[in-house]
């Protein structure tokens, strides 16, 4: 039968459910509001849509490697609460969603939601996402992916505080023992701890390099009125040097170095010589759980004046 926009409409003032999940209950029920009802339930619509317009800013970032570490994938899922985020079924799940994307065709969180749901093949993923939502009870968020994979090397990772923070890294190697695993583990440290932007200098954006130029030229200039091209030139060469210093990986002052000096590339070099290895540092992935988004400041005492109807 034709579902008519006034039912899908009824349908979506009674459960909160989108008006496409509305109308696709309304269709393979047969028009019929009870079953419908119980459809939306059922997958978790009915309750899901009413939770979306709260803010998930907290919840945990899931790294996840193979076992021949050879293909991994970091993902953030967001909860409401870090009371949400801490708890079991929430990380069960997340750890869920880490392994649909571990071997996903995906490129884009629309994608990927519109998949099968692996655990239910009854669902997509967005389906399963929203009875996770009916169930724990707070809005959430599969935020975003990324995997990696390296079949000359291998990849580590690091997780820190529980999921506040995950790493991978890419390690392109034709030795791999224990000095080297160390290494790659110490680098993914220095990662979380330093958030570095790019791995090297070649992955910096032109435009970028030549919009800092200016910059740095405009302010030494008004350091230092009527100095000649080459004091200027010299200053913002100092200055752009030190910028890259702090947010390329490889050039970044190793946390660890015992002489508080020794880039990252010299340590990686030092590792590689002891081994006997070739080494590059290809990439990394580093994931801050709620990073970007905007935090709701809580008024608790308005909060429950509002639900008294004060």
């Amino acid at each position: 039968m034709a579902i008519t926009a006034k039912q899908v409409k009824e349908l979506r003032e009674m459960t909160g459910a989108g008006m496409m999940d509305c109308k696709k209950a309304l269709t393979a029920t047969d028009g019929d509001f009870d079953k419908a009802i119980e459809f939306l339930r059922e997958k978790g619509l009915a309750t899901a849509e009413k939770k979306a317009g709260r803010i998930a800013a907290e919840g945990i970032v899931k790294v996840l490697v193979t076992e021949d570490s050879k293909k991994a994938v970091a993902v953030e899922v967001n909860a409401e609460t870090d009371f949400v985020a801490k708890n079991e079924k929430f990380q069960t799940y997340v750890g869920q969603v880490a392994e649909q994307a571990l071997d996903t065709e995906a490129s884009d969180i629309d994608a990927f939601l519109a998949e099968t749901w692996k655990f239910d093949e009854t669902k997509t993923v967005k389906e399963a996402l929203a009875a996770q939502i009916a169930v724990i009870g707070e809005n959430m968020n599969i935020r975003r992916f990324e995997q990696m994979k390296e079949d000359a090397g291998f990849i580590a990772s690091y997780t820190h505080m529980g999921g506040k923070i995950g790493v991978l890294l890419d390690v392109e190697s034709d030795v791999v023992n224990d000095d080297v695993k160390e290494m790659a583990k110490n680098i993914c440290m220095q990662i979380a701890a330093m958030k570095p932007k790019y791995t090297d200098r070649s992955e910096v954006d032109q435009d970028y390099l030549k919009k800092e130029e200016e910059i740095l030229a405009a302010a030494a200039r008004n350091e230092k009125p009527g100095a000649n091209d080459k004091i200027i030139n010299g200053m913002v060469k100092g200055r752009l040097n030190k910028e890259l210093k702090e947010i390329c990986l490889m050039d970044q002052v190793y946390v660890k170095a015992e002489d508080g000096k020794q880039p990252v590339n010299k340590y990686v070099a030092e590792v590689a010589k002891a081994a006997g290895a070739s080494i590059k540092i290809k990439r990394f992935v580093r994931m801050e759980t709620g990073e970007g988004i905007e935090k709701k400041q809580e008024d608790f005492a308005a909060e429950v004046a509002a639900q008294m109807g004060k």
